[in-house]
C-alpha cells in the first residue's frame, strides 16, 4: 500500500513524505528505547527517506528536461509558424495564381490570386478541398467560356485526364474575352502546383498581329494572282468565291460585276457562255461533283473551248481548309502548235517509214551478202584444205625418204610455205565464223591453264629463238571456264603477235588474279603502239607495219582475238606506250584449282614401230590427192593401207577382201549425203568397233561431241602427221 497518493503533484507529495519523517522521528525520540520494534520503525523510515530524497531528485531532473522540451517546442512552433507565415507571403506576392495540392490531391494552401477571375468559386476554396471538387467547381463557374459543343461534363472530364500528365499546360477561356493559362508541375513527393497566368493581354495581341499579317497576306495574294497569267479563282469549304484575279473574268468572258466575294460556285457555271464546251477530260457535270464533294479533293484538269477559236486548260487543286482552287490557261496556241507539229509528225512518220523499209532492204541485201560472204569462205577455205594437206602429207613423204642435204632444205621451206598458207586459211575460216552466228558453238568447260600454257610456250621457244629473242611463261594452276581451243588461239595469237613485233628483248606471259577472274597477261619489249592506233589494230587486214611481208601475216592475229573475246565473255585491255612496249590482257572467270599434274612427254611419230606392227588401215578419202598422199606417207611408215573413194566402195572391198582392218581412216564427208561416222557405224555393225580416226576440215563442236560419243580420234585438216602418227602408235601398242 503506497504512503503517498500518486495523484497529487509533486508539491503535495512532498509535504506529505516531510510530514510522515517527522512523526517517525518523533516516535524513535519518544519511544521505548529497549524496543525492537521501534528501532525496526526507525530503520524503515530512514530508508524510506532516502528513497524519498532519490525520487525527489529524479522528478526535479524530469522536470527540468520537460521544461526544456516545452521551451523547445514552443521554438519550433514559433520557427514553423514564421516559415509559414514568410511562404504565404511569398505566395501572396507571386504575380499569377497559386495552389498547392499534396499526393492526394488534397488543397493544401493557395493565394488570393488562384481563381480569382472565377467569383462565384470564393466560398468554395479553402486547404483540405479535393482536385476533382475544385474541378467540378471551375466547370460549372458562369465565368468559364466553353467552347462549342463542349458541355460542362466532358471539360471536366477532359481536365482531369490533362492532370494525370507529370506536366500540363493550356489555355481557358473566361467570358469577356478574357484567357487564363493554366500549367501544373509535379512535386518531388508527388503532389501538385497549379499555376494560373493572365494571357489576355498576349492572345489578343497575337490576334491583332494575326490579323494585321492575314490583311496583309491578302494584298499580297491579290497582287500575286493579278500578276499571274492565268486566270484563277478560289472558293472556301462551302464552294463560296472567296479570291480572284482579272484574268479569270476576261479568260470566261464573265463581267466584273458577277464576280463577287461570296459567289457560289453553281452560280458561276450558271453564267458561263452557252458557247464554252468541255472538250476534253471531265464534262460539266462531273466539274460540279468535284467542287460540292466532301471529304479530299483529287486533283483534275481538262479542256474547254470557248467560241469557234479558244481553248482553255483549266486545272482544280483541292486545299487543307477544305476549300478548292481552279486555274484557267489560254492553250490556243500550244494546241495549234501541237496540231502544226502532230501534221509534221505524220509527215515525218511517213517518210521515216519509207526509208525504215529502204534500210531494211538494204540491210538485208548485206545480211546476204555477208552470209554469202562466209558461206563462200568456209567453202573456200574447206576446198583449199584438200589439196594443202595433200600437199603437206606429199612433202613429208619425201622428208621420209632421206633425200640430199640440199633437198630437204627445199622441202623445208615449201612446208613451211604450205604452213604459212594453212595459218591464212585458218584465220580467215575463223574470221568467217565469228562474224556470224551460224554453224558457231563454244564448248565453255573448266580448262586447267596449266594446259594452255606450257604446249603454248613449246612451241613459241623455238619461233622466239630464231627472233633473238627470250620467251617466259610463268605457268598457273587455276582452272577457268571458257572453250579451252579458243582460248588457245587467243593466247598463241597474242603470242605470236608479240614475238613478230619485237625486234630485242624478250616476250613474257604470265597469270594474275583479278577478283574472281584470271588475267592472263602477255608482255613484250616490242615498239609499242600510239593511244590512237590502239583500236585500228584489232581491225582486219590492219598493221600498223607497212614493211612486213605478207609472209608475216595479213593482221588478222588481233582481229580473231577481239571477236573470239567478245563471243566468250572475255574482257580484253590493252595497255601500250611507244618506246617502252605493250601488254595485251585477257580476264577469264575462274572455276578453282588444278589438281596434282601427271607429267609426260609428247609422243613423236614412230614409223619404225608402226612397220613392226604390220598395221592394216581401211583409208576412204573422195578427194584423190589427199587420198593418194596419205598412202603414200602411210606406206612409208611401214602400213598395210587399203584404199577406197566412198562408203559404198569401201564396204564392197571389206566384202570382198574377207579382211578386218586394224585401224579406220574415214573422211567427214564423203559426198552424196554420205559421212565418215555413217560409215563408221555401218562398218561397227558388221564387223565389230574398230579404232577410228575421222578426218574434217570441220571445225565445229557438234563434231567433235559427236565424235567423242562414238569413241572417234578427230583430226582436223590439214592434217598433222605427228597426230596421226600418236593415233597409230598408240592402236599398236594396244594390238601388241
Amino acid at each position: 500500500m503506497s504512503l503517498i497518493d500518486p495523484t497529487d503533484n509533486l508539491e503535495r507529495q512532498n509535504a506529505k513524505l516531510l510530514k510522515i519523517a517527522d512523526a517517525l522521528m518523533k516516535r524513535v525520540e519518544y519511544g521505548s528505547e529497549q524496543s525492537s520494534a521501534a528501532y525496526a520503525q526507525f530503520e524503515r523510515a530512514a530508508l524510506l527517506e532516502k528513497r524519498v530524497r532519490e525520487r525527489t531528485l529524479e522528478l526535479e531532473q524530469t522536470l527540468d528536461l520537460l521544461h526544456q522540451s516545452n521551451a523547445q517546442l514552443a521554438q519550433a512552433n514559433q520557427d514553423t509558424e514564421a516559415a509559414r507565415r514568410n511562404l504565404a507571403d511569398a505566395i501572396e506576392t507571386v504575380s499569377e495564381g497559386f495552389a498547392l495540392f499534396d499526393p492526394s490531391d488534397i488543397l493544401v494552401m493557395s493565394n488570393s490570386r488562384f481563381c480569382r477571375d472565377f467569383r462565384d468559386m470564393a466560398n468554395v476554396l479553402h486547404p483540405g478541398l479535393p482536385f476533382e471538387s475544385y474541378v467540378q467547381s471551375v466547370s460549372q463557374s458562369a465565368y468559364l467560356s466553353l467552347p462549342a459543343g463542349v458541355s460542362a461534363k466532358s471539360w471536366a472530364e477532359q481536365r482531369i485526364k490533362r492532370h494525370q500528365d507529370r506536366h500540363a499546360m493550356f489555355n481557358v477561356r473566361l467570358v469577356k474575352d478574357r484567357w487564363l493559362q493554366v500549367s501544373e508541375h509535379r512535386t518531388a513527393n508527388g503532389g501538385t502546383v497549379v499555376l494560373q497566368t493572365d494571357v489576355t493581354d498576349l492572345i489578343r495581341l497575337e490576334r491583332q498581329e494575326r490579323d494585321r499579317l492575314k490583311d496583309k497576306q491578302t494584298r499580297m495574294i491579290r497582287a500575286t494572282l493579278d500578276h499571274l497569267n492565268q486566270g484563277v479563282c478560289v472558293f472556301d469549304e462551302n464552294a463560296r468565291l472567296v479570291s480572284w484575279n482579272r484574268k479569270i473574268g476576261a479568260l470566261l468572258a464573265l463581267p466584273a460585276k458577277r464576280l463577287q466575294l461570296g459567289v457560289s460556285f453553281s452560280g458561276i457555271l450558271a453564267q458561263l457562255d452557252e458557247r464554252i464546251v468541255f472538250t476534253r477530260g471531265i464534262g460539266l457535270e462531273g466539274f460540279r461533283q468535284w467542287a460540292y464533294s466532301s471529304g479530299p479533293r483529287s486533283h483534275i484538269s481538262f479542256e474547254i473551248k470557248r467560241g469557234a477559236g479558244i481553248t482553255l486548260q483549266v486545272f482544280g487543286r483541292g486545299m487543307p481548309d477544305q476549300g478548292f482552287v481552279i486555274s484557267v490557261t489560254d492553250v490556243t496556241a500550244e494546241r495549234e502548235a501541237a496540231q502544226k507539229l502532230a501534221e509534221i509528225n505524220e509527215i515525218l512518220e511517213q517518210r521515216v517509214v519509207e526509208r525504215t523499209m529502204e534500210l531494211e532492204d538494204a540491210l538485208a541485201a548485206a545480211e546476204r551478202a555477208n552470209a554469202s560472204k562466209s558461206r563462200f569462205v568456209a567453202a573456200a577455205s574447206h576446198d583449199l584444205l584438200q589439196p594443202l594437206s595433200a600437199a603437206k602429207l606429199f612433202i613429208a613423204s619425201l622428208a621420209d625418204r632421206h633425200q640430199k642435204p640440199q633437198d630437204q632444205v627445199v622441202l623445208a621451206k615449201a612446208e613451211a610455205a604450205l604452213g604459212g598458207a594453212e595459218q591464212i586459211i585458218d584465220a580467215l575460216l575463223d574470221i568467217s565464223k565469228l562474224d556470224s552466228d551460224e554453224g558457231i558453238t563454244f564448248d565453255v568447260r573448266q580448262v586447267a591453264l596449266h594446259d594452255v600454257l606450257v604446249p603454248l610456250r613449246d612451241e613459241m621457244e623455238v619461233l622466239a629463238a630464231e627472233n633473238g629473242l627470250s620467251l617466259r611463261v610463268v605457268d598457273s594452276d587455276l582452272m577457268v571456264e571458257t572453250d579451252p581451243a579458243y582460248l588457245r588461239r587467243i593466247v598463241q595469237n597474242l603470242m605470236a603477235n608479240a614475238i613478230r613485233y619485237t625486234e630485242t628483248g624478250r616476250v613474257l606471259v604470265g597469270v594474275r588474279r583479278n577478283g574472281g577472274s584470271a588475267r592472263i597477261e602477255v608482255w613484250d619489249t616490242g615498239p609499242g603502239i600510239a593511244e590512237e592506233d590502239q583500236q585500228t589494230i584489232f581491225e582486219e587486214f590492219k598493221r600498223l607495219d607497212p614493211k612486213a611481208s605478207a609472209n608475216e601475216g595479213l593482221g588478222l592475229g588481233l582481229a580473231i582475238v577481239e571477236r573470239a573475246c567478245t563471243r566468250l565473255g572475255h574482257d580484253l585491255d590493252l595497255w601500250s606506250e611507244p618506246g617502252r612496249g605493250s601488254c595485251f590482257m585477257v580476264n577469264v572467270p575462274i572455276a578453282g584449282r588444278a589438281g596434282p599434274r601427271k607429267t609426260s612427254a609428247r609422243r613423236i611419230a614412230a614409223p619404225v614401230g608402226l612397220a613392226q606392227a604390220g598395221l592394216i588401215v581401211l583409208l576412204v578419202e573422195n578427194e584423190v590427192q589427199l587420198r593418194r598422199a596419205l598412202s603414200v606417207m602411210l606406206e612409208a611408215w611401214g602400213v598395210h593401207v587399203i584404199e577406197a573413194e566412198d562408203a559404198a566402195s569401201a564396204l564392197t572391198l571389206l566384202e570382198d577382201l574377207e579382211i578386218t582392218p586394224d585401224v579406220l581412216l574415214l573422211d567427214y564427208q564423203l559426198g552424196h549425203g554420205a559421212s565418215g561416222l555413217g560409215l563408221f557405224r555401218s562398218i561397227s555393225d558388221r564387223l565389230g568397233t574398230l579404232p577410228c580416226a575421222v578426218i574434217s576440215a570441220d571445225r565445229g563442236s557438234q563434231l567433235h561431241n559427236d565424235c567423242k560419243a562414238l569413241g572417234v580420234e578427230l583430226l582436223s585438216k590439214p592434217l598433222d602427221r605427228h597426230k596421226l602418227g600418236d593415233f597409230l602408235d598408240a592402236v599398236a601398242t594396244r594390238s601388241t
